[in-house]
């Protein structure tokens, strides 16, 4: 069926353009994630990251662009960082709410406000990502130092500040989200690597066949859950009452409000992800303090016990985030005004508020439902890979949902569109 959706696609001139253009970004991407930052010594930084740990995870994230310190180093997460901080600030601050009300302006005002944060955020990763790594920067012995930490740092802003514009640009003249994308196409790409390490890790008798069968059920396991539960809905019954104009009569049919089980998708995941990194980046930046001490010792990702605080505090903010983004995206009073607008209602409710109430307690139950199973299949694999004895090679749920439930929306989109252009109806 995929398949199929595909090559429908592909036969289609301006679907094939869109897919050709996101498929050019993504080249562009992968180029620039071997591009090397300028004074960075390979060998001292492969010893400084080692292996493991949240800098695995990170890698993952940026396509491998982390430990090789190329100009993407810091992938799309201070952009994703500043999407939350904005929206946080859309509900607490009177004059953001407004805004956000105003149509297409509001909404090109806070994309400007967020690309603005996006640049603040990223210098401040960048700067003390740099300042975490100087013992791998060659700098010549006459050359101030700062001045060369700086340039660094200015160099994977200015990366990460490309990558949102690349993200942009996928989402307005390509297919999909270009920000969800992004981070797609780099987990896609440590795929092969992966499984060479895999292999390797198998030959030399450093793993045995069942836990590479135990992972591949493992992944089997959360491919289909990821997709059973982003496919629920809940169906609210709805009946539209008859209404006579002129001598027409219109209403009178049944319908339903689809209430989508995990309304949020995978971005709780990645608003969690990069949430987390960020205390992570300030401790690389002072690494003697005792904040720094506490985080690498409480909340690394380092598959040992002393990761399970952080595995708790990462599944309540899946949880957290998915009820803030579902109620960001979904507000029931709206859909309870739009209902009683065209004389609808939902059998044994009065329109109005009880209507509101009533979808208020359905959401808040099937999405306690999807954030339970999405911090569940995030936290889980960790927590297994330890069994398996698959340390010295990163694979985490968190990774398998990104990238199943971004090529669900972007297969979605593709057939939605598809279905605009090549509707028939009964008669051929």
């Amino acid at each position: 069926m995929i398949v199929d959706s595909l090559k429908n696609a592909w036969n289609v001139a301006d679907l094939r353009k869109k897919i050709g253009y996101t498929l050019l970004m993504f080249l562009i991407f992968r180029i620039g994630a071997h591009i090397p930052i300028p004074f960075i010594d390979h060998d001292t930084l492969k010893k400084m990251l080692g292996t493991g740990g949240m800098f695995d995870f990170m890698d993952t994230l940026s396509g491998g662009s982390f430990k090789r310190l190329s100009v993407f180093a810091l992938s799309i997460t201070p952009y994703v960082t500043a999407s939350i901080i904005l929206q946080l600030l859309t509900i607490v601050i009177p004059s953001l709410e407004r805004l956000s009300k105003e149509g297409d302006y509001g909404r090109k005002k806070i994309t400007q406000y967020t690309r603005y944060s996006t640049v603040g955020l990223g210098f401040i990763q960048a700067f003390g990502l740099t300042y975490g790594v100087r013992g791998a920067l060659n700098i010549p012995s006459p050359a101030l130092k700062w001045p060369i930490y700086l340039l660094v740092a200015l160099v994977l802003t200015a990366g990460t500040a490309f990558l949102m514009w690349l993200g942009e640009a996928i989402t307005e003249k390509g297919i999909g989200n270009g920000i969800s994308l992004i981070i797609f196409a780099g987990i896609v790409s440590r795929v092969p690597d992966a499984i060479k390490s895999l292999w390797n890790m198998l030959r030399v008798g450093e793993i045995n066949a069942f836990s590479v069968i135990g992972l591949a059920l493992l992944v089997v396991f959360i491919t289909a859950g990821v997709i059973y539960v982003q496919e629920g809905t809940r169906r609210v019954s709805v009946q539209y009452a008859k209404r006579v104009v002129g001598r027409r009569v219109y209403g009178g049919q049944s319908s339903h409000i689809p209430l989508k089980v995990n309304q949020a998708g995978v971005i709780p995941v990645i608003f969690a992800i990069s949430l987390l990194a960020f205390p992570q980046t300030i401790a690389t930046w002072i690494p003697t303090s005792a904040f720094a001490r506490f985080v690498n010792t409480w909340f690394s990702m380092n598959g040992s016990i002393t990761s399970i605080p952080y595995l708790l505090v990462y599944g309540v903010l899946i949880i957290f985030f998915t009820y803030f983004y579902t109620a960001v995206t979904f507000n029931p009073v709206d859909v309870a005004d739009n209902l009683k607008k065209y004389g609808g209602f939902i059998p044994g409710l009065r329109p109005g508020r009880p209507t509101a109430e009533y979808l208020s307690k359905i959401l808040s139950r099937i999405t306690l439902a999807g954030g339970l199973f999405l911090a569940l299949i995030a936290v889980l694999p960790t927590l297994v890979i330890g069994l398996t004895g698959l340390k010295n090679i990163y694979f985490g749920g968190t990774s398998l949902l990104i990238v199943v439930g971004v090529a669900l929306e972007t297969m979605k989109q593709i057939e939605s569109q598809l279905m605009s252009r090549h509707y028939q109806g009964f008669m051929k």
